[in-house]
């Protein structure tokens, strides 16, 4: 999925758990597209970073009073908010018997309140036009062993989408969501080292088709999850 990178231009798109692998690669797909781009992170800011981004870093986004204030300086220095891409997220493996209370609220902290709380400090900013691209997961479609915690969150993330794009349709403001399968990043290599990488997805792909989503050449979709990469088994 590709879209022309003048459908970007002069649009400000802002990125939750921007620092990662995902968020850097969407940031750097937006500056190409000549994108403003923002990037929200509760870590610390790489110190490679390029200086037209606007950085906001250890900020929890579980905390609507945090998002809130990092929604303000974006408008501040960019005036409006055009896209909002929530890659922000956590996963855990864990058996049910050996969970607790607290790997529950971690994950639903991390997956969707972050995205909820977000959405709600850029609503008041968002025009016709405007877009919210979140990120769930393939394996939301069908639970599995030790995934049962992450696999509630993530298809929470799928019900927001469903939700909130029907709430915005009257505004001109769409949400859609992308499920991809296994995205190709150091730590997942290092985690599944025996795995056939070649059939994981590659960030910047992923990254390209949220912002396609995004665009303004999709303007009738909304409310739609879009499965990225091979279906899993099981």
């Amino acid at each position: 999925m590709s879209f022309p990178a003048s459908s970007l231009a002069n649009r400000t798109v802002v990125i939750t758990g921007g620092f990662g692998i995902l968020g850097l690669a969407a940031a750097t797909v937006a500056l190409a597209s000549s994108a403003r781009v923002a990037l929200i992170d509760r870590g610390a800011a790489p110190a490679t970073l390029d200086p037209a981004i606007l950085a906001i870093p250890d900020t929890d986004l579980a905390d609507f009073e945090a998002a809130q204030a990092a929604f303000a300086r974006i408008v501040e220095r960019f005036g409006t908010v055009d896209v909002l891409l929530n890659i922000a997220g956590a996963f855990e493996w864990r058996p049910v018997a050996e969970s607790d209370s607290d790997l529950w609220l971690r994950l639903y902290r991390a997956n969707v309140l972050t995205a909820v709380n977000a959405s709600r400090a850029a609503l008041a900013t968002l025009r016709p036009g405007a877009a919210i691209v979140n990120v769930a997961a393939a394996a939301a479609r069908r639970g599995g062993n030790g995934m049962a915690a992450y696999t509630a969150a993530k298809s929470g993330v799928l019900r927001l989408t469903e939700s909130l794009a029907e709430e915005l349709r009257p505004a001109g403001v769409r949400v859609n969501s992308v499920s991809p399968t296994i995205i190709d990043t150091p730590r997942n290599r290092a985690d599944m080292s025996d795995a056939d990488f070649s059939a994981w997805v590659e960030p910047e792909a992923l990254a390209q088709t949220m912002l396609s989503l995004a665009s303004g050449e999709t303007t009738v979709v909304s409310g739609a999850d879009v499965l990225v990469g091979a279906p899993t088994s099981g």
